[in-house]
This record gives structure tokens, sequence and C-alpha cells, in this order.
């Protein structure tokens, strides 16, 4: 069985207090979410699903909530917010599986949401996920405006992101994503 990359900072508590970057895309980034026109995301239901239960992340974690998001044409943008909670906080901590960190607990829930309410829908042909997603940790407020900025400004620059299949050869020619997103992060 082949061992899939760590994406995650080593060491890191992905429960703790601070604001989190995310990139969640779809599988092969079909373009499920809607599409592009005249610099404006035109939501399909699919991308109103996606869009909904994003919003709705606050009602499910407690103490957790969202900053700025984009529901893109084959991807999801958004910021969010681990608030301060003790006793949550300290038991995610106690936990030795990465995977059952707070962040990765939101993801998981987040896509198995959308996932199951979009493959209800009749017109569906099984909707799926890429694998894991894109995080960062933001550290500072220069990051946090930046990427404000780049979420905001994500359906004028389409053309241009890394995300759209139509990118292919830009894609190829970064290394990762975290090499793309760095850009961005430090402006």
């Amino acid at each position: 069985m082949k061992k899939r990359k760590l994406t995650r900072l080593k060491g890191y508590d992905y429960s703790q207090t601070g604001y989190y970057f995310v990139t969640i895309c779809t599988k092969d980034r079909k373009e499920w979410f809607g599409n592009i026109e005249q610099e404006s995301m035109n939501s399909s239901r699919y991308g109103e699903v996606a869009h909904d239960f994003w919003v709705g992340i606050p009602t499910h974690f407690e103490n957790v909530g969202i900053d700025e998001f984009s529901v893109m044409p084959n991807h999801i943008h958004g910021i969010l917010i681990i608030a301060e909670n003790m006793v949550g906080n300290a038991y995610m901590r106690s936990l030795q599986n990465r995977t059952k960190m707070l962040l990765s607990k939101i993801i998981q829930q987040y896509k198995a949401s959308v996932t199951r309410k979009i493959n209800s829908l009749e017109d569906s042909l099984h909707f799926g996920w890429q694998k894991s997603f894109y995080d960062h940790v933001i550290r500072n407020d220069r990051s946090l405006d930046n990427l404000r900025r780049y979420i905001i400004n994500n359906p004028l620059k389409w053309e241009l992101d890394i995300e759209n299949r139509r990118n292919e050869a830009d894609r190829l020619q970064q290394k990762t994503c975290k090499e793309y997103y760095k850009k961005i992060i430090e402006g």
C-alpha cells in the first residue's frame, strides 16, 4: 500500500487557537460548483450546497468561526478560526493520531456532509473530493490580509488560478501548492 505524504506541519497542534487557511479541491478538479463569467462566480446548485455547508461549520464545532471564503468552480478557499476552548483543546492535544486534530476533523466532516448532500440529489453523478486538503497556519496580520485579498479576488483571477484545469502546464511547473501559496501569503 502506498504511503501518503504527510502534509501537515510536523509536531504542530491543529486544535490550538489560531487562523487557518485551507484549500479543498474536487476530485480531478472537476468543475462541480459552477463557473466564472465576467470575473464573477456563478454557483450551480452543488456550489450552493458547498457554500451553505461552509457557512454552517460554526454550528457544528463549538469555538470555530469562519472568516473570508470563496467557493470556486472546483475548489474552496477559506479561513477558519479556532478560538480558545480549554476543555476541547486539551482533549484534542491529548490525542496521538494527527488525523484526529480539530482542523482535520472540521474538513473531514465538511467534505463528508457536502458529498452526502450532493450525491443525494437525483441528478448527481457521484461527486467526490481530492484526497486531503492544503492548509497554512496564519501567523501574522500581513499574511492574513494577503490571504483575505487572494480569496476575495480569486474569481477575478480565475484564468491564472493554479486550480483551474486549463492551467495544467502552470500547475506542473509548480513543485507544490505550498510554493504557489507561499508567494500569495508573503505578498
